[in-house]
């Protein structure tokens, strides 16, 4: 496919390199000369430089030509008008990034009437990530398929867990009573495992396991896991994410106090929120954090616009015993030092972002095969998470899993059949409209026919 990708920034950047990866003829415009070279000396795309608001760029771009654009610069208007201008001038899908909470109310008409096909709001999809954190604090990430009746939850595997030194066939045997799920993936030392009967989870091994609400809830009970009840946050930073964060938690029954060193911004947020204690003074400043009951917190949460105050200010937390931290960091190289300082929840709205995005463009890309309805990144994207409707028609439709070829480095993790969820064995076999999720070790799959066919 041929994409358009408006603003050379993080968000823009790594979709085009994405997008390269997976074969697409990308073309970025940006106005800044020196992130387009970076870009052309990088990344195997085109780059015109100009502004992507302006018909003439779009036409230098070949907008007409494109089969999706997708406007991602710092600015939502220039976002919204440049999904509107390249709709008129030929572009067939257009994507908008648009942030401001302002434009949340009227989303849909927008949409409708400047010809957005689908818009992002990072800043509300990460809240609402951490909303789902903050309601299992156990986890370490927790994604959500088949409008939200199976649950893929990753957590950090400790020395005393009842799992970690058998191998998983022998689980039920030895564990009577441990609620049956599906052990998707093993991140161990970097690399990423889809274990089988015979695999042992290590302690410290980051482990992916799926299941239904009610399993999930039962095994993580099971191994002690789920005791921790969030009634008090600290949220650090008073950016977008936490004032969307603060709206969905605050009516759940949580006491939530936010600190904004910007007194102009403290005081509009204080007057929005008015069921947060929003504290007026500098998040990082340990005695500040003290004197607010940091150590009385079940969770805190670093939200600032630089990443390495989020590590420093979540690292403090994590030594004064806060039982759930949840750090913000868009910097790919960060994530693995952050884990290993024992950081375990790291949110990224650029790779919230992308993941979005990259689902959009794979289902248009699939043609009339079985499209990708979700997409999730896991293991610092080195697996990924996939979910498709099986249509009628697909070759294996009827077929018991046995029978079937399944790609290598894939595993077929859940069926849910009108409601059902089913963690499939040989014998399974998958029916026209069951949701089907898939777990990758690769990225670029677009259709459930490249994974299983007779």
């Amino acid at each position: 496919m041929r994409i358009l990708v408006v603003g050379d920034g993080k968000v823009g950047h790594t979709l085009a390199e994405n997008l390269a990866r997976e074969e697409h003829s990308v073309v970025i415009v940006d106005n800044n000369e020196e992130v387009l070279q970076r870009s052309e000396d990088t990344l195997d795309v085109m780059c015109v430089r100009g502004n992507g608001a302006n018909a003439q760029t779009l036409m230098d771009a070949e907008v007409d030509k494109a089969d999706i654009i997708i406007a991602a610069t710092a600015s939502d208007e220039t976002n919204m008008l440049c999904c509107l201008m390249s709709k008129r001038l030929g572009a067939r899908y257009a994507i908008a990034r648009i942030r401001d909470p302002e434009y949340n109310e009227s989303l849909n008409l927008l949409q409708q009437e400047l010809g957005i096909d689908l818009a992002i709001n990072p800043e509300r999809a990460t809240a609402l990530e951490i909303s789902r954190l903050l309601r299992f604090p156990f986890a370490s990430n927790i994604e959500s398929f088949a409008k939200g009746r199976v649950e893929l939850v990753e957590f950090r595997a400790q020395e005393n867990d009842v799992v970690v030194g058998v191998p998983l066939r022998d689980l039920n045997r030895k564990h009577h009573g441990i609620p049956q799920v599906l052990y998707a993936a093993v991140e161990r030392e970097g690399s990423v495992i889809i274990p089988n009967g015979d695999f042992i989870i290590h302690s410290g091994d980051r482990v992916h396991v799926a299941a239904d609400m009610v399993t999930i809830t039962a095994y993580f009970r099971f191994l002690g896991k789920n005791s921790l009840r969030i009634k008090n946050v600290m949220l650090l930073g008073g950016g977008r994410i936490s004032y969307y964060l603060a709206k969905m938690i605050a009516p759940m029954g949580i006491h939530v106090s936010l600190v904004e060193i910007d007194e102009k911004k403290a005081i509009h947020l204080s007057e929005s929120l008015p069921d947060v204690n929003v504290i007026h003074g500098d998040g990082t400043d340990q005695e500040l954090l003290d004197q607010e009951g940091l150590k009385q917190m079940d969770a805190f949460v670093t939200l600032c616009d630089r990443d390495e105050e989020n590590l420093m200010t979540g690292l403090f937390a994590v030594r004064q015993g806060v039982p759930k931290v949840i750090v913000k960091n868009n910097r790919v190289a960060y994530e693995d030092i952050i884990n290993a300082m024992g950081l375990d929840s790291i949110v990224s709205p650029k790779s919230i972002t992308c993941a979005n995005i990259l689902r959009y463009v794979r289902a248009r890309a699939g043609g009339h095969g079985t499209k990708v309805e979700k997409l999730y990144r896991l293991v610092n994207g080195k697996a990924e998470a996939l979910e498709f409707i099986a249509k009628a028609g697909d070759s294996y439709i009827g077929v018991p899993l046995k029978e079937l070829t399944i790609r290598k480095g894939t595993l077929v993790a859940v069926i849910v059949r009108k409601g059902k969820v089913i963690v499939p064995f040989g014998n399974d076999y998958i029916e026209v409209g069951d949701s089907v999720i898939i777990i990758a070790c690769e990225s670029g799959i677009s259709d459930l026919n490249e994974v299983i066919r007779k």
